[in-house]
């Protein structure tokens, strides 16, 4: 079968890929000029930004494994590792990342919440440092607040009642709804419940005491989830290596990868689509689409959409994003961890800008996600400040001087740079439709995939492709999904059911 698949992304190149395998013509259209949506690794002088930040990790273990044939795991220390005399896990027989290129670095995870100048962990953990910083009368509104909504349980209608049943008001307006209104452009409580469902399920005060419980009683059974993974593979050269590395497997092996091809019209005859246009002119016959385009762009590509349709697709909302790249002599943060780091930065990968004082949502620091990241991680810092926003608005349209002067300016105000620090180099990355969004006509999704499904050869995969917010790894299990179903071994809707399961995407 000749098949078409819209987007180079991680749906799409998983996609072409196994198809290739079964033998099928591939044609891959791709509207920008670059390969894994936002999963790319972008260039700027001799550093490299990671749009968001991948960690490589599934509980899916055909992702696991389907990434680890295309890049081996490291058998040898990573350049910080040596250069610290720091312990890291290799595997027998697998590439030194100082001397080869193709390769997966095995990195620790350290993600935490910055907030009035005190780091806490993510999430919000029991032990001795958290109440120290939060105070003992913070502490105790915290603890009271919690045990309130134990007996008291909201209808979960909003992702600001889902938040409080699971951690009380007092945590829930400290931690999460500035940030969350930070992300969303709206407040949790108009928001729906179902982001809270997929991205942090199992996670919870009740879960948090549950776990250290397990670890202090005696008894047989002492397993004791894990709510957030610690140990992640990442690409030598950030996340758009590894996809880049897949494009090349899948030219080599006969598929055509198109750049600069925005879709705006797909042909039908009856239920199935037989051919696809592109805005310069070109058109591709086929006999199925894998498509991962927005679903606010699909439908109107499909023509004669009854309206109730098209007012579905035209409403989904979506969060665009900015990333402001920093090359800095240091930072104002101090590594109080026992977590030994060249230069002695904070070993964080991110770090979650709770104070509602400033727009920045978050800030990568990009020498602890891979050394080979940056030039200089001896003497220098590459950091990514992360902003959402709408395409358009007054921070998507600000000049790139003016934007990366108030990101300066934010760092500077909460702490984590020095007035007197040395800016060596910046850059600004504005990325669209970054984030599908759970408000507006979200609610009536199922009405529109009800319509999509009514065409026979269309597959619908991938984050921006289904309207839901995929992790990389449920990207690429919904291109597994539309293969299985285009050969028959499965039903169509099952490509809808990834990512529906009540477990947290980190648990394993």
């Amino acid at each position: 079968m000749n098949i078409t698949i819209i987007g180079a992304g991680p749906a799409g190149l998983t996609a072409a890929w196994e198809l290739l395998q079964k033998g099928h013509r591939v044609t891959v259209l791709e509207s920008s000029n670059s390969i894994g949506g936002i999963s790319k690794t972008v260039h700027h002088k001799m550093q490299r930004i990671d749009i968001g930040g991948h960690r490589f990790f599934s509980k899916d273990d055909r992702v696991m494994k389907w990434w680890q044939d295309v890049l081996p795991i490291q058998g040898a220390p990573s350049k910080d590792d040596l250069l610290l005399k720091r312990y890291s896990r290799t595997v027998s027989g697998g590439p030194d990342p100082e001397k080869e290129e193709e390769v997966f670095l095995i990195r620790h995870r350290v993600s935490r919440i910055y907030y009035k100048g005190k780091f806490f962990d993510y999430p919000v953990s029991f032990k001795l440092e958290t109440f120290i910083n939060m105070g003992l009368g913070t502490s105790m509104a915290a603890g009271v607040s919690y045990l309130a909504s134990c007996v008291h349980k909201l209808p979960e209608d909003s992702l600001e009642n889902f938040y409080i049943n699971r951690f009380g008001r007092k945590l829930y307006s400290m931690f999460f709804e500035g940030y969350t209104e930070k992300v969303w452009g709206r407040p949790p409580k108009e928001i729906s419940a179902d982001w809270g469902a997929q991205r942090v399920k199992g996670v919870s005060i009740a879960a948090l005491i549950s776990n250290v419980l397990k670890k202090i009683l005696p008894g047989k059974n002492k397993e004791v989830e894990t709510s957030l993974i610690e140990e992640f593979y990442y690409p030598k050269y950030g996340p758009g290596q590894l996809w880049e590395a897949v494009a090349e497997r899948v030219i080599a092996a006969g598929g055509t990868i198109h750049f600069h091809k925005k879709v705006v019209e797909c042909e039908k005859e009856e239920s199935r689509i037989r051919a696809v246009a592109c805005s310069d002119g070109s058109r591709y016959e086929t006999d199925a689409v894998f498509s991962s385009m927005p679903l606010q762009e699909l439908v109107p590509a499909l023509g004669d959409a009854p309206k109730k349709i098209k007012d579905i697709a035209k409403g989904l909302p979506y969060r665009d994003f900015v990333t402001v790249g920093l090359l800095v002599d240091r930072l104002a943060l101090k590594n109080k961890t026992s977590i030994p780091t060249l230069g002695d930065i904070v070993p964080d990968c991110w770090i979650y800008v709770q104070d509602t004082n400033v727009r920045l949502g978050r800030i990568q620091v990009f020498n602890n996600w891979s050394p080979y990241m940056l030039e200089d991680p001896e003497h220098t810092v590459w950091i990514g400040l992360e902003y959402f926003c709408r395409e358009n608005d007054d921070f998507w349209n600000m000049s790139e001087e003016n934007c990366v002067a108030l990101g300066i300016e934010e760092l500077k105000r909460i702490g984590v740079l020095d007035e007197d620090v040395s800016v060596l180099d910046s850059c600004r990355e504005r990325v669209k439709k970054a984030y599908p969004a759970y408000f507006d006509t979200y609610d009536e999704i199922d009405t529109l995939i009800e319509w999509l499904e009514g065409f026979e050869n269309l597959y619908c995969i991938g984050r921006n492709g289904q309207h839901r917010y995929n992790n990389m790894d449920h990207s690429m299990a919904t291109a597994f999904a539309a293969v299985d179903a285009l050969e028959g071994k499965s039903e169509k809707r099952a490509i809808w059911k990834v990512n529906t399961e009540q477990e947290y995407h980190e648990e394993k």
